[in-house]
């Protein structure tokens, strides 16, 4: 438990440290339209990758699993839309963001740690809280609803690939599923979540890797426990948004 608080005053004590007014705002921009493009742009493959695949798989196993006939085949595509706005797009994704974004926050701020690049910066008088971590944690805030909405399209749009090609069900069924039923809070509750897990993917690894002590090792198992603590903490913070707002 006393970890736990060590932890977390740690943590409090580096975001209020990053809350101050910048020195140069034309370099702290830069430097966030940088981190808009690691964590947004660079991520987009494999977001647009997993989200296809498990908008198809999703049609195909809701088919295999609705074997009564007194169901309608236009429930796969409800059951599509919302399973892709409530669960798998928000969770699915963060969770895969946080190996590929998280491990290179933690891998990074924790090479410019041991190489003691962090301590030049702050001999020169920069603030290095709000220089190196302040510009992540905003632009994660930023891309990463931007890319849970494209994750949750491209989902929905994969499932009607699948059921399209695989005669599971016509086009005019999975549109009649989609559009019925709609609950627009929805989005809304898949919003939170994606702003939730954001700032958890951002502000983890960006802890181990700004404290982190030693040498190359040390790095490596920062950026290791960076990705399992923040994957941890996104599932926690799923079921507890799922009880809060649900």
């Amino acid at each position: 438990m006393r970890t736990f608080f060590e932890h977390f005053g740690k943590i409090f004590l580096m975001i209020k440290g990053g809350f101050t007014k910048p020195e140069n705002m034309r370099v702290y921009w830069l430097e966030f339209m940088e981190q808009c493009n690691d964590i947004g742009i660079r991520s987009l493959p494999i977001v647009i990758i997993i989200s296809l695949f498990i908008g198809m798989v999703m049609t195909v196993q809701f088919s295999y699993q609705l074997v009564s006939p007194f169901v309608p085949k236009s429930i796969i595509g409800t059951l599509v839309r919302d399973s892709a706005i409530l669960e798998f797009s928000p969770t699915v994704t963060c969770i895969v963001l946080a190996g590929v974004v998280g491990s290179k926050i933690a891998s990074e701020l924790g090479n410019m740690r041991v190489s003691e690049q962090i301590d030049a910066l702050e001999i020169m008088g920069i603030n290095t809280k709000s220089y190196l971590i302040l510009p992540k944690i905003l632009a994660g805030m930023i891309v990463v609803p931007c890319l849970i909405t494209l994750a949750i399209a491209i989902s929905i749009a994969g499932g009607y690939l699948a059921g399209l090609f695989s005669n599971i069900l016509t086009k005019q069924q999975f549109l009649f599923g989609l559009t019925n039923g709609f609950v627009p809070y929805n989005l809304f509750f898949a919003m939170v979540k994606s702003f939730t897990f954001s700032l958890i993917i951002t502000i983890i690894p960006s802890y181990y890797g700004y404290y982190v002590e030693g040498g190359a090792l040390e790095i490596g198992r920062a950026s290791t426990t960076a990705v399992v603590v923040s994957c941890i903490l996104i599932l926690c913070a799923d079921y507890g948004l799922t009880i809060l707002l649900l």
